[in-house]
């Protein structure tokens, strides 16, 4: 069977990365590769519908996606490929995330497993690995940890590994909902609480809040994350450009939240601010 491979310039934010992913997959792509500004997307020739993908790209929330080309691939066990192509991605020396199929490595103090699917937070986004980058410098031990947008659920997990007490891990996409119970899982990990939902799921209060969202959910959202954070809680933004930095301050300032630093990488900011 002959394998067919579509080009899509690269979603502008995560959120979009996630739902074209999504809804790639529901009309028959089954595999996917981001690769320097474009996305690749590929399904078998008898399920090709372009169709499909037209009326997909003609979504509102995909008006800045075009699609590029489509090409005819050789034959070739496209999975192989693929893991051929993810590597592990090593944060400050101490933090590795890895798929299923990549072998252990104990020279590392968190060598986190993740089977990456379509849910977003591999830490091959710049937003994930800065985000993760801020946690190793920061003292989790007892805090109780909200990740909002948790997609994989990496960043709940490792909150875990550097010894947080309690852990919740909201999303409102299905597929992401159940990919975090897999991942826990291959971590040995059984006590994050795994909500299906958004900030109208918070439950309780807080020390730290990791939200790598995107600009727009978080400047809507943003209050409810402050009402549900302790004094003296820290909260990470991620999932924005530094174009974007002035407004996510401007909006946490006015909240009552206190800029402490951020990081940014190849125009990917995270940031961390303290109630």
């Amino acid at each position: 069977m002959k394998t067919l491979e579509y080009s899509f310039t690269a979603p502008s934010s995560d959120i979009q990365h996630d739902m074209l992913v999504t809804m790639l997959a529901g009309i028959g792509f089954d595999s996917f590769m981001d690769e320097g500004q474009c996305l690749k997307a590929y399904c078998p020739e008898d399920s090709k519908d372009d169709a499909a993908v037209g009326d997909l790209l003609n979504d509102p929330a995909f008006f800045d996606i075009q699609l590029l080309k489509v090409e005819e691939m050789p034959d070739k066990d496209w999975n192989e490929l693929w893991e051929a192509s993810y590597q592990p991605v090593v944060v400050n020396e101490r933090c590795r995330v890895r798929a299923p199929f990549h072998q252990p490595d104990p020279s590392f103090e968190f060598d986190l497993v993740i089977e990456p699917k379509m849910s977003f937070g591999t830490a091959n986004h710049e937003t994930t690995a800065q985000i993760i980058q801020l946690m190793l410098e920061t003292d989790f031990k007892g805090k109780a940890v909200l990740d909002m947008g948790s997609g994989t659920a990496v960043l709940a997990i490792l909150a875990k590994k550097l010894g947080a007490a309690m852990t919740v891990a909201i999303d409102n996409d299905e597929w992401a909902y159940r990919n975090a119970f897999t991942n826990s899982a291959l971590n040995g990990i059984d006590d994050i609480a795994i909500v299906l939902g958004d900030a109208h799921s918070i439950e309780g209060k807080f020390d730290v809040v990791l939200a790598n969202i995107n600009r727009n959910i978080l400047l809507r959202d943003m209050h409810c994350y402050v009402a549900a954070m302790n004094a003296d809680a820290h909260i990470f933004f991620s999932g924005f450009y530094t174009e974007d930095l002035d407004s996510i301050r401007t909006e946490a300032e006015r909240l009552g939240l206190r800029y402490r630093r951020h990081s940014s990488r190849n125009n990917w900011v995270a940031a961390e601010f303290v109630k």
